[in-house]
């Protein structure tokens, strides 16, 4: 077993956010620490600072061979795969390779509440946390959402609860990780510039109830066609967890939570069972069907870890939408500005779109993931008025749109000012870009706040 302490000696590969987290804490416990990392040294010079200052040492790729011998576990950072060249070459000495959220696991005291999913990830994490904490229970959230998890879970007690939002990047390196309540969201097309398949994008999805037991609970959507194929009445289940199912249906055999005449309603897991109208859709502050789901798996990880649905109900109406998640701008001269700029997938987009009743003047483009945009396509001559396409993507989206309006435009300014030029009062200019932000701007966050900018400039030249 790794400890993870003094009689360690470790080597963290990928020097962002997560990586630099796991030098810290691996000092701390007074493990002798090397880190490394594939990007040039005169990009990594304030990381080199942060792991000498933290008493670790920096090996470059082509140095690790004089250190390797000496390694008894590496820990990966999420946007490493496990096929690049420094972890093959540790491998390959048979160093065990596990990631940040196994580590953190492992170091953990607290029961963990775990979310995956294409899309909605963070809302319903942040939603969990936030009705949690509603409920009276001492909480902390981490993980994909923004803070290296591994943060969060040093000083924790096992009265406490963590709620980590992870990616199927990090669930590819998890050995033991095992969630008190495993939440899976949907599965669609994403990161099919890191995997070989759709199955194999999958895969590594349902790892997250791989170490899962009868103890445990798993909160999965029947709406979705490969998450749906796990459930079974007969034969071994995919995962040997108490099963918990949200449907945006009317009642199904198996729902735990349903839509029936316009209440999300609980079928309770104990005590009395019948059917609890939880809160109408109407009353959920957040926009689209898709939050409806993020809602209902929610507030079915909320249930299984015991809160209370009059709780729940006013906790739900307090929550407000996260950053560059749906998140509403301005209205100026009748036009709501929506800022969606953590959408990175086609289908977050489609989602989008069918959240607003009003013509549509869609913003979108960046670096293309590897997926393709056809159910996009299909999605914008549905329900936009207008297209704007930005960065390397925008030719790709533009020919899916076929004969819907679209204009190029060279940055986020340019892009507002044109979305601008074609509005009407009652329409919405939304910010759904559906891929990454990297040929353009530094992150989703950088690119959702030039967004913000360009349209509370347009707002002060309107005099709104």
């Amino acid at each position: 077993m790794m400890s993870f302490d003094a009689r360690e000696t470790a080597l963290v590969i990928g020097l962002g956010k997560s990586g630099l987290a796991c030098v810290d804490v691996l000092r701390a416990r007074g493990a002798t620490v090397f880190a490394t990392d594939e990007k040039p040294e005169t990009e990594l010079e304030p990381a080199i600072a942060s792991v000498e200052s933290a008493g670790a040492t920096f090996v470059s790729p082509a140095d690790l061979a004089s250190v390797v011998g000496r390694i008894t576990s590496a820990i990966l950072s999420p946007g490493v795969p496990l096929t690049s060249p420094v972890a093959r070459a540790v491998q390959a000495e048979n160093v065990p390779v596990v990631g940040e959220i196994e580590l953190a696991f492992r170091l953990c005291k607290a029961p963990i509440i775990a979310v995956t999913g294409t899309k909605g990830k963070s809302t319903t994490t942040a939603l969990i946390g936030h009705l949690l904490r509603e409920c009276g229970k001492s909480v902390r959230v981490g993980g994909n959402i923004g803070n290296p998890l591994i943060n969060e879970v040093l000083d924790v007690t096992p009265q406490d609860w963590v709620v980590a939002e992870v990616s199927s990047f990090q669930l590819e390196t998890i050995r033991s990780f095992k969630p008190r309540v495993a939440v899976l969201l949907n599965i669609a097309p994403d990161h099919l510039d890191r995997y070989h398949s759709m199955d194999e994008y999958a895969e590594a999805k349902f790892r997250i109830f791989a170490n899962q037991s009868f103890g445990d609970f798993f909160v999965g959507n029947l709406d979705d066609e490969r998450i749906a194929t796990l459930e079974t009445d007969t034969g071994e289940p995919r995962m040997p967890s108490r099963q918990l199912w949200f449907t945006l249906h009317d009642r199904h055999d198996r729902a735990t939570i349903y839509l029936h005449n316009g209440q999300v309603t609980y079928a309770p897991i104990t005590g009395d069972p019948r059917p609890v109208g939880v809160i109408a859709t109407t009353d959920i502050p957040l926009a689209g069907s898709h939050n409806v789901q993020n809602v209902m798996a929610a507030l079915l990880a909320a249930f299984a870890v015991g809160c209370d649905a009059a709780q729940l109900r006013e906790a739900i109406k307090t929550f407000r939408p996260m950053p560059h998640r749906l998140e509403p701008v301005a209205e100026i001269d009748g036009v709501l500005y929506v800022d969606d700029s953590k959408s990175t997938n086609p289908g977050s987009v489609v989602a989008a779109l069918r959240a607003y009743d009003r013509p549509a003047i869609l913003i979108a483009g960046g670096r293309s993931k590897g997926t393709d945009f056809i159910e996009l396509g299909v999605a914008i001559r549905q329900r936009a008025k207008a297209l704007v396409v930005i960065g390397e993507a925008a030719d790709e989206i533009a020919q899916h749109a076929r004969s819907i309006p679209t204009v190029h435009a060279s940055s986020m300014e340019e892009a507002v000012a044109k979305a601008r030029q074609v509005a009407e009062s009652g329409d919405v200019v939304l910010l759904s870009p559906g891929c990454a932000s990297f040929d353009m701007f530094r992150s989703a966050e950088h690119r959702g706040e030039t967004f913000v900018a360009a349209v509370n400039a347009l707002r002060e030249t309107a005099g709104a």
